[in-house]
């Protein structure tokens, strides 16, 4: 699976070829936006690049189709799903790190976690196509998290990951909807994301849902999550005008990019 082709198949954006560390990746993020995100991809998915931008945009122009776009979204919310999977298990796996009170929670979303992501391999594979390998994690993005010491840090990140989960799905809607059974099955594990999203939220004293681009209580360096959120404008239609900013913009959750999606995901992978 070359990620890059993917990426562009699922996105405007243009891609980056920039390297920096995995450090400077996370303040990327949070203080120059969409296209440093893109920027950090190659440090967590370079064992998917094989070819540069340039040419990757070129193979798409000629060769983007429904069925490819559809594969690639899938091997894409692949990704995601193996990385909440093995960031569950991995919790719960570390000895002393989840209150008691909490494990029952994540251990219903891990089971969650792992049905998707059996799911998405019978789907690919069902479609001609060969599901990609679970790529290598790094859950503390180069040191700069601690999660599986720290249950605040833990949290922290569980809801960052659900939260782009639940945008990510938003964003490849329109290139599921050629196969009308995979497109349900996608919308049931959005919607399931989405609970996710709102216990974890509310578990760490936050709000179920987001206003403006405000995650709630979240470090500098999730900011891409949370990035666009703040849209108040829908098909034409300003949400603002009966019940303020806040509330309009949470009255509409907003997609997330394939590109950005990526970015956030190739952070926490060696």
């Amino acid at each position: 699976m070359n990620l890059l082709n993917i990426l562009d198949k699922l996105s405007d954006d243009q891609f980056f070829t920039k390297m920096t560390s995995r450090s400077e990746g996370l303040l990327d993020i949070a203080n120059f936006g969409r296209k440093t995100a893109i920027a950090s991809i190659p440090l967590g998915l370079g064992s998917f690049m094989a070819t540069d931008a340039k040419a990757a945009t070129t193979t798409v122009a000629s060769t983007s189709s429904a069925a490819s776009a559809l594969t690639d979204a899938l091997q894409l919310a692949l990704v995601l799903e193996y990385l909440e999977d093995e960031y569950y298990r991995t919790g719960l796996a570390s000895t002393g790190l989840i209150p008691t009170a909490d494990r029952v929670v994540f251990q219903q979303i891990s089971k969650h976690e792992t049905a998707h992501v059996a799911f998405l391999k019978a789907a690919i594979s069902s479609l001609g196509t060969t599901p990609g390998a679970k790529p290598k994690f790094d859950f503390t993005a180069g040191g700069n998290f601690q999660p599986f010491t720290d249950y605040k840090t833990f949290m922290i990140l569980a809801q960052a990951f659900e939260d782009t989960g639940v945008r990510a799905y938003k964003g490849q809607a329109g290139n599921v909807a050629s196969n009308k059974a995979i497109l349900q099955a996608a919308l049931q594990i959005h919607s399931v994301e989405a609970r996710h999203a709102s216990q974890v939220r509310r578990m760490r004293m936050n709000k179920g849902w987001i206003e403006l681009k405000d995650g709630g209580n979240m470090p500098a360096a999730t900011d891409a999550v949370y990035a666009g959120e703040e849209n108040v404008i829908q098909a034409g239609y300003n949400t603002s005008t009966k019940f303020g900013a806040a509330a309009g913009s949470a009255s509409f959750d907003e997609t997330l990019s394939g590109s950005d999606s990526a970015a956030i995901a190739g952070l926490f992978i060696a």
